[in-house]
């Protein structure tokens, strides 16, 4: 398994989930797009370490970079490790004072939380990517509104209105073509 690093591309609005939020995820060497949906608390957690907030008081993830940082924890990496039935897992690889490496199990919005606080690279095993991952056209036009439900759509269609949708930076709706597409490849 490859590993791919991430930058954070996005923090947007979700208007499929309540009271949640879309974090875009970019290939560092590649056109393609992971959009993570998450909550409100992580995505106003990342968005404050983004723009380098200073709160009152620690935050949560705050706190847990404190706690590490006092007991001589380095978080080197963070690892989207896997991906089922459409939840991302993900694991902090942290290095003690005497250079042991630790692996320790995390939600992906908490490990994006911390990567940002830690400034420390994002990864994706490959196979995570190629089954979730979002191509990006640049050529592509502006995304046109689908006018009828998504499996009503040819396949050329779908592939169409998901490089228009993408042009258009609308990930939410490219995540549901992507997976009507999946699903068809699927079946």
């Amino acid at each position: 398994m490859r590993k791919l690093k991430l930058k954070i591309a996005a923090l947007v609005n979700s208007e499929t989930h309540a009271n949640s939020f879309v974090v875009v995820l970019k290939e560092a060497d590649g056109a393609r797009r992971l959009p993570v949906v998450i909550g409100a608390f992580e995505a106003q957690s990342i968005a404050l370490a983004l723009e380098q907030i200073h709160t009152n008081r620690p935050m949560t993830h705050d706190l847990i970079r404190n706690a590490m940082q006092t007991l001589g924890l380095k978080l080197r990496e963070v690892l989207i490790s896997n991906l089922k039935y459409g939840v991302f897992y993900a694991s902090l690889e942290c290095e003690n004072i005497e250079g042991t490496i630790l692996e320790i199990d995390a939600r992906t919005s908490d490990a994006l939380a911390l990567a940002v606080r830690f400034n420390c690279p994002i990864y994706i095993h490959d196979f995570i990517m190629d089954e979730a991952g979002i191509h990006i056209d640049q050529q592509s036009s502006p995304a046109a509104e689908p006018s009828k439900p998504l499996r009503a759509y040819s396949v050329a269609e779908l592939r169409q209105l998901l490089e228009a949708t993408l042009a258009a930076e609308d990930y939410e709706k490219a995540a549901a073509i992507r997976d009507e597409l999946k699903s068809r490849e699927s079946n």
